[in-house]
């Protein structure tokens, strides 16, 4: 069931399996207490030390920020072994990667030393991502309401967003605002970089999801928020363009996470299987679990053979919107199932805090959402699929 990997990287993803296995999972209970919790910090920061140490800090980013640089499809490779650990990615410095590439491609330079260079050394700790709002839905961004309009040299923002990840702790917010009132949809956003201490910006509340406890996920009051107009990203009305930068590797990224919480589920599942006795046989032996066996390593291989595919396509410079589309979909739906099965071979010790298996199941059901809900990806990619033959039979979609 192991990933077929290339000679290049193979050491390399070897020492960093053993390095989460053995490093970072008995952490992980501290982990989950988050930034905001001293022991949980204290532990992160003792784990990137080591990881620094040991060369694995920052594997994806680019030589001339500090990162190791490796290649796009290494990278991929290294992911599902992060993904084995929510946290792992935390440690290596890896969840800051679509930040900093962004910040690397359109920050100013002020902007790159005060922020970028930080974030890369690990010394800011994570950004944080103003796009989602509660009052609009967030799959149709082009809806987003909050505003920032143009006085004097200053951005005056106003709004409010939530799921900001991390803001109660980053120090600075790319926030997506509607500045180009009379612009087709997809031109008339902007990104601009705002200070978490900026007068203005208040944190109305850590909002409770599924029973977690490290209150990462912020909303975010934006109130007559003044910046200067130099702390946009970018150019004005390409947020879109700029977002889509962030989110297309950032999917496989997340695909080949998927794939390593789904191997881990799966390998609890197996040894669980081969170790436990009821009604006087192993678990192995019952026609049941292998199904779940069965059905769970094939759903495993779909969906690397599926997420290396839609890699390969972008790594040679394709858009890979439908590889891209199908990868996460599936790959989100076959993470839960893993996680799901092993609980069920586990029974009742599966729901405990003992296993890991209860918070993967959390972030199993989340994966179904952010990025884009599975209905968007499906009804886009299907829409990708049919046009040319709709194009072929001379007929248009419905409205």
């Amino acid at each position: 069931m192991d990933l077929p990997v290339p000679d290049s990287v193979r050491p390399l993803r070897d020492r960093l399996l053993q390095f989460v296995e053995e490093r970072v999972y008995p952490q992980e209970q501290v982990l989950e207490r988050g930034m905001a919790d001293p022991e949980g910090r204290a532990a992160l920061r003792a784990l990137q030390a080591e990881a620094k140490s040991e060369g694995l800090w920052a594997p994806g980013h680019p030589e001339h920020l500090g990162g190791l640089g490796l290649p796009f499809m290494d990278y991929v490779y290294l992911n599902e072994v992060l993904g084995r650990s929510e946290y792992a990615m935390f440690v290596c410095n890896t969840h800051t990667l679509q930040d900093s590439i962004m910040l690397d491609l359109h920050a100013g330079q002020e902007w790159r030393q005060k922020y970028l260079q930080p974030l890369v050394d690990g010394e800011i700790l994570s950004p944080a991502f103003g796009m989602t709002e509660p009052d609009v839905a967030s799959s149709d961004p082009t809806q987003l309401q909050t505003t920032a309009v143009v006085e004097g040299d200053e951005w005056v923002i106003n709004g409010r967003k939530w799921f900001t990840t991390h803001a109660h702790s980053a120090r600075f917010t790319v926030v997506m605002a509607r500045t180009e009132p009379n612009a087709p949809p997809h031109s008339a956003f902007t990104m601009i970089i705002v200070p978490n201490d900026a007068p203005g910006y208040r944190i109305d509340r850590v909002v409770p999801v599924m029973g977690e406890t490290s209150g990462d996920h912020c909303e975010v009051t934006y109130d007559n928020l003044r910046v200067p107009l130099a702390n946009t990203l970018g150019e004005r009305g390409h947020a879109f363009t700029i977002a889509q930068q962030r989110l297309g590797p950032g999917r496989i990224f997340h695909c080949m996470r998927f794939l390593g919480q789904a191997q881990r589920a799966y390998d609890l599942m197996c040894r669980r299987a081969a170790e436990r006795t009821a009604f006087g046989e192993l678990l192995a032996d019952k026609q049941l679990v292998q199904k779940m066996v069965f059905d769970t390593a094939t759903e495993i291989s779909a969906a690397r053979q599926m997420t290396l595919q839609a890699a390969a396509l972008l790594d040679a410079g394709e858009r890979a919107r439908v590889e891209i589309g199908i990868a996460k979909v599936y790959g989100a739906h076959a993470m839960h199932n893993a996680i799901d099965r092993a609980i069920q071979v586990y029974g009742g010790a599966g729901l405990t805090a003992d296993l890991p298996l209860e918070r993967m199941y959390r972030q199993a059901r989340f994966a179904r959402i952010y990025d884009g809900p599975d209905e968007v990806h499906i009804q886009t990619t299907a829409r990708l699929l049919l046009k040319p033959y709709r194009e072929a039979a001379g007929t248009t979609p419905a409205r």
